[in-house]
């Protein structure tokens, strides 16, 4: 191997590690403005501790959904097979759960929806449990992301 052989070698290595690295970067900005984003929108999911704690829930949902989501996806494969893929929401409620205990200053509590009206439908006032609040800030993270990811491709 000759030395400009070995520097190609070094700089090709370079190349896919900044690619990579600009990977993670969009997917845990992707991230931080999906949960910033349906923190504001549902006062079910809420984070104590500022800008800090925010940026600490954005890295640990990516990593989550990096390592976790992905063994929960084999690990839900027949059941998601039965239920023709509707059962897949049930790995980001997890994940979503999963960043409430990882990282303390995030959680999930009860919220009552005060009822609104949209173009004459009216949606009535109601009592969200924990686990609908999960449901829905799960759905919310999931919707924004995709876009963003969609957005960024």
């Amino acid at each position: 191997m000759s030395h400009t052989d070995l520097r190609l070698l070094i700089t090709g290595n370079y190349v896919i590690l900044l690619d990579r690295m600009k990977t993670l970067l969009r997917y845990f900005l992707i991230n931080l403005v999906s949960i910033f984003i349906t923190t504001r929108y549902l006062p079910g999911l809420t984070y104590n501790g500022g800008i800090k704690s925010l940026l600490l829930g954005a890295a640990a949902f990516m990593l989550i959904n990096f390592i976790l989501v992905p063994l929960l996806k084999i690990l839900f494969l027949p059941l998601n097979l039965l239920t023709i893929g509707l059962f897949s929401w049930l790995i980001n409620v997890i994940a979503l759960y999963a960043l409430t205990t990882i990282v303390s200053d995030f959680s999930l509590m009860p919220y009552s929806f005060p009822g609104t009206v949209i173009a004459n439908i009216s949606i009535p006032a109601t009592q969200l449990s924990t686990f609908w609040v999960a449901v829905i800030a799960s759905f919310m993270i999931g919707t924004i992301t995709h876009f963003l990811q969609w957005l960024s491709h």
